[in-house]
């Protein structure tokens, strides 16, 4: 098996408390078939480690955030503890099956805590979300649009559509003042929930449902 680097480097963008693990295992076929690659830390290109494609995916400690395209670029797939065996089990827009880069998802202990606002640089009308999750932002008497958010408590992922559909975006702590920030091509979030994982919120963690 392929071994990532045990620890961290400095030189990334995305920190990490260096009591945190990670570890997450990438298989060329689907159900967990063919050569397996074992993860502790981001890699920015599979093709590197010799593979071009993904096949299924079973996340031992995480939470991770595996991407489209190379260096964490393109559309998102969150990736909690549990098994993926096909790519329509991690993708909820069904749009792509592509998956070329991963990385541990920074996760803070508060309680979480976010404010969606509905033009940039945190302007207009707002909601604040606090240790609850959304499954439809209109319910709550908000719009669609989305421009820019806040993150002062937890990690959070936002999606396109009600119900925990279409895109993903992932929110770890600090300021979004623009969609572009968070890699989407337009304001559109139609429902968020919180991150959650034993490591660090011992309530309990999200579990995905069939």
């Amino acid at each position: 098996n392929l071994r990532g680097n045990e620890y961290m480097k400095p030189k990334s963008r995305f920190l990490y408390p260096p009591c945190f693990t990670f570890q997450i295992y990438l298989y060329e076929f689907e159900n967990f078939q063919g050569r397996r690659m074992d993860l502790f830390t981001e890699c920015r290109n599979l093709c590197e480690k010799g593979f071009e494609r993904i096949g299924s995916i079973r996340v031992e400690c995480g939470p991770w955030v595996g991407y489209e395209q190379q260096n964490m670029t393109g559309e998102m797939f969150m990736l909690e503890k549990g098994e993926y065996p096909r790519w329509d089990t991690w993708s909820n827009s069904y749009r792509c099956d592509r998956f070329m880069s991963v990385r541990p998802v920074r996760m803070d202990p508060q309680d979480h805590k976010i404010c969606l606002y509905e033009c940039t640089n945190f302007e207009g009308r707002k909601m604040e979300v606090c240790d609850e999750d959304i499954p439809s932002l209109w319910s709550y008497g908000f719009q669609d649009r989305v421009a820019s958010i806040q993150v002062t408590g937890g990690t959070w992922v936002g999606y396109q559509y009600p119900g925990y559909r279409g895109y993903q975006y992932v929110f770890e702590m600090g300021p979004f003042k623009h969609w572009n920030e968070w890699g989407a091509h337009h304001p559109q979030i139609q429902s968020i929930r919180r991150v959650r994982d034993m490591q660090t919120h011992r309530r309990g963690c999200f579990e995905m449902t069939a």
